[in-house]
């Protein structure tokens, strides 16, 4: 079994666990991978065994860039995990890839698409181990992947800003 420990938690990978086993192994090569149904060959992030859009069960790992678009975030101000409570204020991003953008989705409504989105912390460009600031949070900024080498077999993927533009004018909420 692989185990790692991040903020005080311990993290496991159980070797019999098909649907995170082949993702933390490839994070910690820091590649970025999905799954891809055999059947309709749509990619998710949401893993499990069977696909959500043709219900096919069988799939492969999909290496993806890595790069993407906040789509939408929120600023956690009381930590439910106590290991994250020093970090409070701090974001927590939903991350719309830039694979599968705009890809329509069949079973969907009207314009409803099969874009792949994962939650996921968005951490400092300088200091991997500690949240972007709140004020540089903002929907249509541009993020990387990253990857936290904890021991030496786990690797952690999580999101910073990335130095690329815009792809449309980002935007945040003010009270």
């Amino acid at each position: 079994m692989t185990v790692a420990h991040y903020r005080g938690m311990a993290l496991a990978v159980p070797p019999t666990d098909s649907e995170h086993r082949g993702y933390y192994e490839a994070a910690r090569r820091h590649q970025l991978v999905v799954q891809e149904c055999s059947a309709c060959q749509r990619l998710r992030t949401g893993f499990g065994a069977a696909c959500p859009f043709c219900t096919n069960l069988t799939w492969s790992w999909h290496e993806v860039s890595g790069g993407g678009t906040i789509f939408s975030y929120e600023i956690v101000v009381r930590a439910v995990n106590p290991a994250f409570s020093d970090w409070a204020p701090y974001p927590i991003v939903l991350v719309e890839l830039d694979e599968q953008r705009h890809v329509p989705w069949a079973g969907g409504f009207n314009d409803e698409t099969v874009s792949l989105r994962m939650v996921t912390n968005l951490v400092r460009r300088d200091d991997l181990h500690l949240p972007e600031s709140e004020e540089l949070v903002a929907i249509g900024r541009r993020v990387e992947v990253c990857f936290i080498d904890l021991e030496e077999q786990f690797s952690l993927p999580q999101f910073r800003l990335s130095e690329e533009a815009p792809t449309i004018e980002p935007w945040r909420a003010t009270f």
